[in-house]
């Protein structure tokens, strides 16, 4: 679910239920010609579908941090810290274009990045492997727990 499609009036009631904050992260540089950003923000898009179609009960869809190449990764640290603090339990950074490895983004507890599976993967499975993914970080925390 997208952060606009939430109402006022069924947040408090609903938010329980949505525990995981997705952070779509473009990586633009401001280089880019408009048909480039276009692109660009096309290939987020879809590689998205892959979590907020199957997880669409669960996780909510924040803005993106459009800009940044990966070299500064402070301001979505920033917001990873700030959406942990606003009540989500999980934090995942999403990303098309820009080589995010786990681990290299504080506050954050799954990182996504559609370069890191295609390189891994020669571009199969990687839907599989995503669902896997969040379910393995859901358990991970569930275990915890007990």
């Amino acid at each position: 679910m997208k952060f606009s499609e939430v109402e006022e009036a069924t947040w408090s009631e609903l938010s329980p239920y949505f525990d995981t904050c997705l952070i779509p992260y473009t990586g633009l540089s401001g280089k880019e010609s408009p048909i480039e950003a276009t692109e660009a923000l096309a290939r987020l898009r879809d590689f998205m579908d892959l979590v907020e179609i199957p997880f669409k009960g669960r996780i909510i869809t924040y803005p993106a941090v459009q800009y940044g190449q990966g070299e500064d990764l402070s301001l979505l640290q920033e917001v990873c810290r700030n959406v942990r603090e606003a009540g989500f339990a999980y934090i995942i950074v999403m990303t098309a274009d820009i080589e995010l490895i786990q681990g290299k983004i504080e506050g954050c507890d799954l990182v996504l990045s559609r370069k890191v599976y295609n390189e891994e993967t020669g571009g199969a499975g990687i839907a599989g492997q995503i669902k896997d993914k969040i379910q393995e970080m859901w358990q991970r925390d569930s275990k915890k727990e007990m």
